[in-house]
């Protein structure tokens, strides 16, 4: 039976950092159509300087730790990983194809042979 973890934020700091997050992301949100009068060029760059201080504060929390934590591992299995030489997958592009054709094939036999029994031979509906 596999464990159900629920990770939550424990901490009032933790806590803290994640409502000044969401409340920098609102704040960038209004500031985009608060600034449209001024130009394309600051709605931009306030929605930009938003997003990019709620993300440094999210990972400075231990959600954010966390993550980054799972992406080093991440980062790590994706390394382990033997990736086919290009022959390799040349052979097994044409393995698929060849059998996609294959069973495209022997699908169509299959139902001209069905629609021939059904509609000539039994139902007599000669074309």
């Amino acid at each position: 039976m596999s464990s159900t973890q629920v990770e939550t934020v424990s901490s009032g700091a933790d806590k803290i950092k994640a409502v000044a997050a969401v409340l920098l992301i609102v704040i960038g949100l209004a500031a985009y159509y608060l600034l449209a009068p001024k130009g394309v060029m600051f709605q931009w760059s306030g929605l930009a300087g938003s997003l990019v201080l709620a993300f440094v504060i999210f990972l400075w929390s231990e959600s954010g730790r966390s993550l980054i934590g799972f992406g080093r591992d991440s980062w790590r299995e994706v390394r382990k990983v033997v990736w086919p030489t290009r022959r390799e997958a040349i052979q097994t592009t044409v393995f698929v194809f060849v059998f996609s054709v294959t069973l495209a094939l022997f699908l169509w036999f299959t139902d001209k042979t069905i629609e021939w029994v059904m509609y000539d031979l039994i139902l007599g509906w000669k074309k």
